[in-house]
């Protein structure tokens, strides 16, 4: 097979990460100039300017008035981990699991906090669990879109509405681009750094009313870490729902999470944006109709995910090699498009199979992406022409 020309055009922003993701179209540090720095966070300025991310937060997500919205360390991770060592362990644990993320809630919920009544319910990458599975008795863990599959819910739909436990939600890569029944979920949690763009550190603790009664009226056998701790006598503490934060918050991280937030409702708020992901999302989708070297790992059209989109390379010269022969040529792929500033960091999850991750949030231009396929096409030719 021989090379083929370069394309012409080149995305005039070459960033599909898919965390930290792009920033919004037209960002630029000038945006950063009014952050309130130098002072305290627990200043009233400080505790106003963060209490405005949690109710711009709210609106925009459509969250119920009666649940509650928290700014935590450690970003989705932080705030999914204080959900699980808060509220669990008063009653059996079901995990779904069908990427990275999830089997790692259920090594923490297995090995960490050392529950034996655990379930994990799980699937391979590129396909979803079970939901028949799960016993709404116990309590359920699960990703709303597995962002190293490219695996989604494709609704929630079948989460019981007289559930005995807690529906906790790790939904990192779906905020903001996905549809959320509040009704089926008592805890949600995501990161700035993906789909506003936004940057690291920081996360975002929703908890239904459910949620908040599991808090005051259970305490956990094991100590909870101070960055953990939501509750005290039995009552929540409500500053962290407030803007006061547990621990120091970078104030310019804020100030930038402010304005992708500005920026969201500028352009039409969540239905926008989940408009602008799944048209991204389409690009791709209609490259792949017509390109017979990749697929989709989702199989299943209705799971698959409108942000983090994952893609495995299927032609026959390339499946032939063994497991590091096809990473090694996928990782060829990625680097010949970073080394011509056309696509960085689209290399697959180091623990999903080999290929290629591609984010299409909203902050992603489309015609970007357009401009990406001829792209992808011309790396691949390139790769293969050099197995010989």
């Amino acid at each position: 097979m021989t090379t083929i020309e370069k394309p012409d055009d080149r995305p005039a922003n070459p960033n599909f990460s898919s965390g930290p993701c792009a920033k919004r179209p037209g960002w630029s540090l000038a945006v950063l100039d009014g952050a309130f720095l130098g002072r305290s966070h627990r200043a009233k300025e400080g505790k106003a300017r963060l209490k405005l991310a949690i109710d711009k937060t709210k609106e925009l997500l459509g969250v119920p008035e009666d649940y509650l919205c928290g700014i935590v360390p450690g970003s989705n991770t932080g705030a999914f981990e204080m959900a699980m060592w808060t509220m669990l362990g008063q009653r059996g644990v079901d995990v779904l699991a069908w990427e990275s993320f999830g089997h790692g809630w259920v090594t923490d919920v297995k090995k960490q906090l050392r529950i034996d009544d655990l379930r994990a319910i799980e699937a391979d990458y590129g396909e979803l669990p079970d939901l028949t599975e799960v016993d709404f008795r116990r309590d359920v863990l699960m990703t709303a879109n597995g962002t190293t599959s490219g695996v989604r819910l494709p609704d929630y739909d079948w989460v019981s509405a007289d559930r005995e436990g807690l529906v906790l939600v790790d939904g990192t890569s779906a905020a903001f681009a996905q549809d959320t029944d509040w009704a089926a979920v008592d805890v949600f949690t995501f990161s700035w750094q993906k789909v506003l763009g936004g940057e690291a550190a920081h996360g975002m603790l929703i908890l239904s009313p459910r949620a908040i009664e599991r808090l005051e009226s259970y305490t956990p056998q094991w100590p909870l870490p101070k960055v953990f701790r939501l509750a005290k006598g039995g009552k929540l503490i409500s500053g962290v729902f407030a803007g006061e934060t547990i621990n120091t918050p970078s104030m310019l991280t804020v100030e930038d999470y402010l304005d992708a937030l500005s920026w969201a409702e500028s352009v039409g708020g969540q239905p926008a944006l989940r408009d602008r992901a799944d048209a991204n999302t389409r690009v791709l989708s209609d490259w792949n109709a017509v390109t017979p070297w990749v697929e989709n790992l989702a199989r299943v059209q209705a799971t698959r995910s409108n942000t983090s989109v994952c893609l495995v390379i299927v032609d026959d010269q390339v499946t032939a090699l063994d497991l590091d022969g096809q990473a090694a040529f996928a990782k060829r792929i990625v680097a010949l498009l970073a080394n011509e500033g056309v696509a960085y960091d689209i290399g697959s999850y180091r623990d999903a199979p080999p290929g290629l991750r591609i984010w299409c949030g909203s902050t992603v231009e489309q015609a970007d992406l357009e401009a990406l396929t001829p792209w992808l096409d011309w790396a691949f030719a390139t790769a293969k022409a050099e197995l010989g």
